[in-house]
């Protein structure tokens, strides 16, 4: 609900709702195909029932998401912060993915990080973990001959730990440095109020309800890393990744209902509430969904929230994603016939629809092959699934089917779309229907399968996985040349919503088609854009210079004029507002291309590590990973089918991808001095530009200002309105690394982590 009000956006869903109550009793009452044969009436049925399901579903999640329960995160005094343990869960990952996650944990802000004990939790009880966490300073606990799997693994160490809260990482889970201060307060919001002029005081023991008590904090499963979707469909830069729309979204929406999903991973968990049941659920595949439930039902509050501070790789293998899939649906529905959701006395009745919801959106497989096979079998065997003339699906069905649309497009918050959706199912389909039908009816999948977490290259195609994909296009396309073969003989006007079907239908599955063609991956390591200062050092000679890109190996180097390198080790030196890293590197190659910014010539030179310290090291990855989501958080406004078409059919060449990273910037929002004796006021700063007050009679195109014992000169680029000016800063690389100047960013720094 973006760009409209919310009473706007409530009033859509509401009309949407009723709009489709009356297209089902139309469908119900009048539109059955019960003259056309056996055949119809099956396949009518089905259809039908696909069509309610899918409503139902849709609906209990455009209901919740109508003045959505999200709390304000209260402040909290410095000494109210309690112990913390950190869980990371391994099973078979690899010492450099476990690196990344434990360097990210350390290095988390806490007002006492003596209160903060980090564990490695290994349940392959392999002695190269013990090592990693005996070098890093965390703890371990090993468990041998582990037949629980990440229950058992988790249990195991609370067993052995004490901490009133829990935080439970998956291995390749990285946090940001914000990620126990943006989630910890929230376990006081029972001992917090607000006040009207905006500030948090503590309740009262008359006010404080004894019966509210937070259970956990899920915040959202994000990516460093293109997920399958974005990188095999090309649309890294257009859409978000495909978990977004449920952790920042759906997930959050559950708020209203006490019934947020336990996602196993970046969470913030109550030592008490697990305690209370019995410790992480055992006995099933998803032992996070169904702890999550147990806690609910002993009356915790449960909050998931839209705010990432945590990032991980997503699978980069279409296998890998399938079984991953598979388990979530088939623990999914096993854990929720165990619990008996509908009549389980724990739960409310809100949350048993929320729930019942979730069940029943793993069966969006099987409505996608109904939704896809429907139209194929009327064009050519003529059997249809309802029996209507042309003008009653422009009165029933076209207005419910437009403002449906609209209503999910507002609930999703610009995050999904109804194409991508379309188009995420239809690639998992063929593979999803049988395992989700054989759980349902009792045939249980007990092996527990662990999703790859190390990066994996790939030089192969899933095209054979395309071929259900191929058969059902070439059987849509068939379809589109007999119904507009009806249309144009005919002028049956009813073909163009078949012929519309048959379009979004042949669409999906073309991009189906292109996902499991896939695009091929030939990099270990993922390289992002990073434009950040570095300096480099050698005989005695300094340059600066910006990155281009940097990757866990090395990254390249923009400078404005040519230097001859030694082919031995130089001194490199990287820094950002929080982090910065010496180490040495040696130059792979060099080129030279045209700047878009300046279109001047400039040269690109690329480096790889040879040698880095461990204090350094920590602090390059922090420089890569704790970062603001660098991938959309958005789908791009100009997507559009033809878009993605041309876009995949041009771009099937070999390829690798980069990631494009903001650059970092501070809120500085303070008046300076300037050289000439007056005043200017800063909004924000980035090592290269300042955003300025300005207006069109200042006419300044040059400014010189005094930050406490540096004079930084910055060159007007732009206006962006009548108060807000671009200027950039003069020297930007050189003047990040000065030392006087470091005690202003400091100064900036300390005022951002405040508010």
């Amino acid at each position: 609900m973006r760009k409209m009000s919310k009473r706007k956006g409530n009033f859509i869903i509401i009309l949407s709702f009723c709009m489709m109550i009356i297209y089902f009793i139309w469908r119900i009452v009048f539109s059955f195909p019960y003259k056309f044969g056996t055949a119809a009436i099956i396949l009518g049925t089905v259809f039908l029932l696909c069509e309610i399901v899918s409503a139902v579903e849709a609906f209990v999640n455009l209901l919740s998401s109508m003045n959505p329960v999200v709390p304000e995160k209260p402040e909290i005094p410095d000494d109210w912060y309690p112990e913390v343990d950190v869980f990371i869960s391994t099973h078979n990952e690899s010492e450099d993915v476990l690196y990344k996650t434990v360097n990210g944990c350390k290095n988390m802000k806490y007002p006492d990080k003596s209160k903060v004990h980090i564990w490695i939790c290994d349940d392959g009880y392999r002695q190269e973990m013990k090592e990693l966490a005996d070098r890093m300073g965390v703890g371990w606990q090993g468990l041998e001959n582990n037949t629980l799997a990440k229950a058992g693994n988790i249990n195991n160490a609370l067993s052995k730990t004490s901490a009133p809260l829990v935080v439970t990482f998956d291995a390749d889970m990285i946090p940001t440095r914000h990620f126990l201060m943006e989630t910890v307060p929230y376990f006081f919001l029972p001992r917090m109020k607000k006040n009207e002029d905006g500030t948090w005081v503590e309740r009262s023991e008359d006010e404080i309800d004894p019966n509210y008590k937070i259970g956990f904090i899920q915040t959202p499963q994000n990516f460093y890393n293109p997920d399958l979707f974005q990188y095999n469909l090309y649309s890294e830069d257009k859409v978000p990744n495909e978990q977004d729309y449920f952790f920042r979204e759906i997930n959050v929406s559950r708020n209203k209902s006490n019934s947020p999903i336990y996602a196993g991973s970046n969470t913030v968990i109550s030592r008490q509430a697990l305690e209370e049941v019995g410790g992480i659920a055992t006995g099933t595949i998803t032992e996070d969904f169904e702890t999550g439930i147990h806690i609910q039902g002993r009356g915790y509050a449960c909050y998931a929230i839209s705010k990432v501070v945590a990032h991980g790789l997503a699978p980069d293998s279409v296998d890998s994603l399938i079984k991953q899939r598979e388990r979530w649906g088939r623990g999914c529905i096993y854990s929720l016939r165990r619990l008996h959701v509908l009549t389980n006395k724990e739960m409310s009745f809100s949350s048993k629809i929320s729930y019942y919801a979730c069940k029943i959106y793993w069966w969006t497989f099987f409505r996608r092959f109904i939704f896809v096979i429907c139209p194929i079998i009327f064009s050519v065997f003529s059997v249809p699934v309802m029996n209507c003339k042309p003008w009653q699906l422009f009165v029933f069905w076209l207005p419910a089917y437009v403002l449906f649309s609209k209503a999910q497009r507002i609930a999703s918050g610009e995050i999904r779309t109804n194409i991508w959706s379309n188009v995420i199912d239809t690639v998992l389909f063929p593979y999803l229907i049988l395992p989700i039908f054989m759980e349902a009816i009792g045939i249980e999948q007990h092996t527990f399968n662990v999703t790859r977490k190390d990066r994996a290259v790939n030089e192969k195609t899933n095209a054979r996985m395309a071929v259900p994909h191929a058969i059902l296009l070439a059987f849509s396309l068939i379809s589109l040349i007999l119904s507009l073969g009806d249309l144009f003989r005919y002028r049956a006007v009813g073909s163009l919503v078949i012929i519309y079907w048959l379009l979004v239908n042949s669409y999906a599955l073309t991009m189906a088609i292109f996902f499991m063609i896939g695009r091929k991956n030939l990099r270990m390591a993922e390289r992002y854009d990073a434009d950040l200062p570095v300096k480099i050092i050698f005989n005695g000679n300094t340059y600066y210079g910006q990155s281009i890109d940097i990757s866990d190996n090395g990254l390249s180097v923009k400078m404005d004029r040519s230097i001859f390198l030694p082919k031995e080790d130089v001194r490199i030196h990287i820094k950002t507002h929080h982090y910065n890293s010496h180490f040495n590197a040696r130059e792979i190659y060099v080129t030279d291309f045209i700047d878009n910014e300046t279109g001047e010539k400039v040269y690109k030179y690329s480096f790889m590590i040879t040698d880095i310290s461990e204090e350094d090291k920590s602090q390059y990855f922090q420089i890569i990973y704790d970062r603001e989501p660098s991938l959309p958080s958005i789908t791009d406004h100009n997507d559009s089918i033809f878009d993605n078409l041309s876009n995949n059919i041009n771009r099937r060449i070999d390829g690798v991808s980069q990631q494009k990273r903001r650059l970092y910037r501070i809120d500085v929002n303070e008046t300076y001095p300037t050289k000439d004796g007056g005043s200017i006021f800063v909004y924000d700063y980035s090592y290269r530009y300042t955003v300025l007050e300005w207006s069109p009679q200042t006419d300044k195109d040059t400014v010189d200002i005094v930050f406490d014992d540096v004079i930084v000169t910055c060159d007007f680029v732009r206006s962006f309105d009548d108060n807000r000016a671009l200027y950039k800063i003069r020297g930007g690389e050189e003047l990040c690394f000065n030392e006087a100047f470091a005690k202003t960013i400091r100064h900036w720094e300390d005022a951002n982590e405040k508010e």
